[in-house]
């Protein structure tokens, strides 16, 4: 007989999982406290990397079946819950997500669903990035400057060079413009000394 596990995650301490343990009752599944993982951790953590589900994997066995409410629970983005899916199937256990009908996740169905889903998320990722890169060429076609503000002045920029020239140390120069070392670096990078 197959064990039923649920995992429900939020991210801030000031949020609380009882509506997705109440959801998942509603939705007629009775699974025993020891079953339930809850845990708080960002959602820009990777399932893999959460402590609660970290242990909740060792837990299941083939034949299990992991409920959760939305497929958000289960990863950081489309790739990530897909790959957490796809362990999961390899190891026999079904997941099921209340938020799509409580479709198997492992099933052909489920697996049309993560299929579109993964697509959905590649197609939406190529547009992030094709709008971005155009948003560059044009800024730089405008004449702006890109990349992070510069800290120190173009004089200042010139003073170190000379300074550094004249054996002055990184440490002392960061500490006079009240910059890194790295800064200092940067700088001489940029001229080429």
């Amino acid at each position: 007989m197959s064990r039923i596990f649920a995992y429900c995650r939020v991210s801030t301490t000031d949020q609380t999982t009882d509506n997705q343990v109440r959801e998942i009752e509603g939705a007629g599944f009775a699974i025993d406290p020891k079953r339930i993982v809850v845990e708080t951790v960002s959602g820009s953590v990777a399932a893999a990397e959460r402590k609660g589900f970290a242990k909740l994997l060792d837990r299941l066995e083939s034949g299990d079946v992991l409920i959760v409410t939305k497929l958000d629970r289960l990863g950081r983005s489309a790739m990530d819950v897909r790959s957490t899916v796809d362990r999961l199937a390899s190891e026999g256990v079904r997941v099921h997500c209340l938020a799509l009908g409580g479709v198997d996740l492992t099933s052909a169905a489920g697996k049309m669903t993560m299929g579109v889903i993964a697509a959905v998320a590649e197609f939406e990722r190529d547009l992030l990035i094709e709008r971005t890169q155009a948003g560059l060429k044009r800024a730089k076609a405008e004449g702006k400057r890109l990349g992070r503000p510069q800290t120190l002045s173009s004089d200042q920029q010139l003073g170190i060079i000379n300074a550094r020239k004249d054996g002055v140390s990184l440490g002392t120069l960061a500490k006079q413009h009240g910059v890194s070392r790295a800064a200092i670096q940067r700088v001489e990078r940029r001229y080429g000394a």
